[in-house]
């Protein structure tokens, strides 16, 4: 199955959104299953990344690993380093960045539920714990706990989620 049934509810409404995770989807599936399909696929994967990383600005390679239920909202300067674990039902908001703080070092491991708002810097060998929300505008350069809400720069803990 190219997209999830957990995308297709969780992008409900969010057409840009189902149509970049189509892709996304299917030129992971190339890029993952030998040599043979990345050649047979290269028209496709050339596709996803001229029109979806080069002209709308969803700077997502087709090597990052994101789970079921994946949230785009808007996608304009949207940018996820390759290296990057991003877990099921997890929303993304435009003007964000999710990566390397330094060249050749590891990337934030992004847990199950989060929400990360509009603006916001990910950055380094860092984990995101399940059901977090990072709020617009924050730079994260710290682990996050899990079922908290953070903000600022650099985000700190500014509440704590009850489950």
């Amino acid at each position: 199955m190219i997209i999830f049934k957990e995308d297709i509810q969780a992008n409900n409404g969010n057409f840009k959104g189902l149509l970049f995770l189509f892709f996304f989807r299917f030129s992971h599936s190339i890029n993952n299953n030998g040599y043979l399909f990345k050649f047979l696929g290269f028209p496709l994967r050339y596709f996803y990344n001229f029109f979806f990383r080069w002209l709308i600005g969803i700077d997502i390679p087709d090597s990052t690993t994101i789970g079921k239920g994946f949230m785009v909202y808007h996608g304009q300067s949207l940018i996820i380093h390759g290296d990057c674990i991003i877990g099921d039902n997890v929303i993304v908001r435009h003007n964000t960045t999710i990566g390397q703080a330094i060249k050749n070092g590891k990337s934030p491991r992004i847990g199950n539920n989060v929400e990360i708002g509009a603006n916001s810097v990910v950055i380094g060998d860092i984990t995101i714990g399940n059901n977090s929300i990072i709020a617009a505008g924050s730079v994260v350069i710290r682990d996050v706990p899990v079922n908290v809400i953070v903000a600022g720069n650099p985000a700190k803990i500014v509440k704590s989620l009850l489950v």
